[in-house]
């Protein structure tokens, strides 16, 4: 039997799911709300006074979940496979690894 890996769609989808946010048909990349989702469900972002950007949110997600070493290193591109990955299991959504 075959095991296929999941893909970034459905990884993205197990994610928005387990941070209370609609699944999508469509392969999309985050929408600025399911950034706030998701570092809402790392506990991260919360000392900002104001809203801050995605590219910001993506920083703050990829050093929560040890992908970077810290907001300052941390990569501001669309997210990857890999960091996808280490965002579900931080937040806890189901994914076939």
């Amino acid at each position: 039997m075959t095991h296929v890996s999941p893909t970034v769609h459905e990884i993205r989808n197990a994610i928005r799911a387990t941070t209370g946010r609609f699944e999508r048909e469509v392969d999309a990349s985050f929408t600025k709300e399911e950034l706030q989702a998701i570092c809402e469900a790392l506990g991260v972002g919360a000392d900002d006074a104001e809203r801050p950007s995605t590219t910001r949110m993506r920083r703050q997600i990829r050093a929560a979940v040890g992908v970077a070493e810290s907001v300052e290193t941390a990569d501001d591109s669309t997210f990857r496979k890999a960091d996808l990955r280490a965002t579900a299991d931080a937040v806890g959504a189901p994914f076939d690894s």
